[in-house]
């Protein structure tokens, strides 16, 4: 049996956004509880070359959101990018879940062959089928993402552990 292009991109990107939200609300926990300011966890990076913790939850969202609305030939929406607190993050993430929300599954599925030029630099392009670009290059990108702010908040000691990252703590 064939899986088709709605069934294989938005369930998983709704569900691993509401589980960065999870993370986020743990992260934004561990602060309060330690009495430090939030900023030093939305600041962080793993490696002085690596995008801070902010910028992964901004990148997530927009491979989630760009990802569909290219496959579905549709414009996505655009975010200024200028996030600072886990309340602006979250909002951000809920906005994307709400603009995945109006993508049908018609607009996705029987896009499998469809063609796509993907920018890959400032002059450059890349083009492939729709379902190669969900597979190798929009999938990969969220869960890089994701698992990267969970790893930041995982290395400066909030509690988190793989079913947060797997079930954004829903059991079962």
């Amino acid at each position: 049996m064939t899986m088709s292009m709605s069934a294989a991109s938005l369930p998983v990107f709704k569900h691993m956004l509401a589980n960065l939200s999870h993370i986020l609300d743990k992260g934004a926990a561990h602060a309060e509880a330690r009495k430090f300011d939030p900023a030093n966890l939305l600041t962080y990076r793993l490696a002085p070359d690596m995008l801070p913790f902010t910028k992964q939850i901004q990148i997530a969202c927009d491979a989630a959101k760009i990802g569909a609305a290219r496959i579905a030939g549709m414009e996505w929406p655009r975010y200024e990018d200028n996030e600072t607190t886990f309340a602006e993050l979250k909002a951000r993430i809920q906005k994307t879940l709400d603009f995945l929300a109006t993508i049908s599954p018609a607009k996705l599925d029987g896009t499998e062959d469809k063609e796509l030029t993907i920018p890959t630099g400032r002059e450059t392009s890349r083009t492939m089928k729709a379902q190669d670009y969900l597979r190798f290059m929009v999938l990969p990108n969220l869960f890089f993402h994701v698992t990267t702010a969970y790893a930041i908040l995982r290395h400066n000691g909030v509690e988190l552990g793989k079913t947060d990252y797997l079930a954004g703590g829903r059991q079962g």
